[in-house]
């Protein structure tokens, strides 16, 4: 009998590098069969832990070098992308707890594209992700029903918070430290840019 593949995807809904991600990462897993475990994590938690700075703490020439990169990406993956969106960085509060509540009531797969949907919102289409009738109108255009995924999320802030916090101690387990990470049969891929070995080594399976 063939085993499940599972992986396990950290993510936060304010990082253009998941954004960048996220459509090959999602259409990767359904070439492989993979299943997703969705993990919103804070990674204001995580980088005080793992010796990673916030944007503004960085030097300028890392600063710098980010846009160059992003620009790069863009250009190369042929993507749109918002280099500096009026709207960020964004608080993530509403969009981050909007994506585990579509954990908790719709599922794994359902989450996956919630997330793609709000990256999208903010990275592409400039659009303010701390608004609940934005976040609704986005998930409405993925196929979601905005409104019941904003509504469980502003009526349960406490519990999915909770969970927030305990995925963030699995990341920490898992050794993350960055932003996106997949992390498949205990070997960690960071970055967007690792999409092309997490392919491979799911391929060999």
């Amino acid at each position: 009998m063939m085993s499940v593949k599972t992986i396990h995807y950290y993510l936060t809904p304010v990082s253009p590098w998941t954004y960048l991600g996220a459509k090959r990462f999602r259409q990767i897993a359904e070439t492989h069969g993979a299943s997703v475990n969705v993990r919103v994590v804070d990674y204001g938690t995580i980088f005080p832990q793992t010796g990673g700075l916030p944007l503004p703490k960085r030097s300028p020439e890392r600063r710098a070098y980010r846009l160059m990169d992003l620009k790069r990406f863009r250009e190369y993956l042929d993507v749109p992308l918002v280099l500096e969106p009026e709207f960020f960085p964004s608080q993530t509060r509403l969009s981050a707890h909007t994506i585990v509540a579509a954990v908790e009531t719709e599922g794994h797969e359902t989450a996956l594209i919630a997330s793609e949907s709000l990256l999208s919102g903010l990275w592409a289409d400039n659009h303010n992700m701390d608004d609940p009738d934005v976040i609704i109108s986005t998930l409405n255009q993925a196929g979601l029903d905005g409104k019941a995924l904003v509504e469980y999320a502003e009526s349960h802030a406490e519990t999915l918070s909770n969970r927030i916090t305990s995925d963030t101690e699995l990341a920490l387990a898992d050794g993350i430290f960055g932003a996106p990470s997949y992390v498949y049969k205990g070997e960690v891929f960071w970055g967007q840019d690792r999409l092309d070995l997490l392919a491979w080594r799911l391929g060999q399976d």
